[in-house]
């Protein structure tokens, strides 16, 4: 499967620091990890909100990345506003494991 994930400028920093091929541990005031399933939702993320955000860097990226489906059929899609405002919640704790799952690496396709 195809996911997305709108992240600022540290967030950008650390996936960069891994060489592109991890998400960052949450933090402890961040009990999910959100990627969302389609580039609309994950623009409008990065360009409306990441942007207007201090702790973003007022940046906003969108990575894409590959994630095996097996794996990833086990979290339930939730909508969270209009219908395309589709993600996935990975809870912080199984986030290593996610990170094991991603195929290839995380691309920056888009920068705000």
């Amino acid at each position: 499967m195809i996911l997305y994930r709108p992240v600022g400028e540290k967030e950008h920093m650390l996936i960069a620091e891994s060489g592109y091929s991890e998400f960052p541990p949450r933090l402890p005031e961040q009990p999910i990890f959100y990627p969302v399933l389609n580039r609309k939702y994950a623009k409008e993320i990065a360009g409306k909100w990441n942007t207007r955000d201090k702790n973003s860097g007022y940046k906003g990226y969108v990575t894409e990345f590959e994630v095996d489906d097996d794996y990833i059929s086990r979290y339930e899609v939730q909508t969270v506003g209009a219908s395309y405002h589709q993600e996935l919640w990975i809870p912080a704790e199984e986030l290593a494991e996610f990170n094991s799952r991603i195929i290839g690496k995380i691309r920056v396709i888009e920068e705000f």
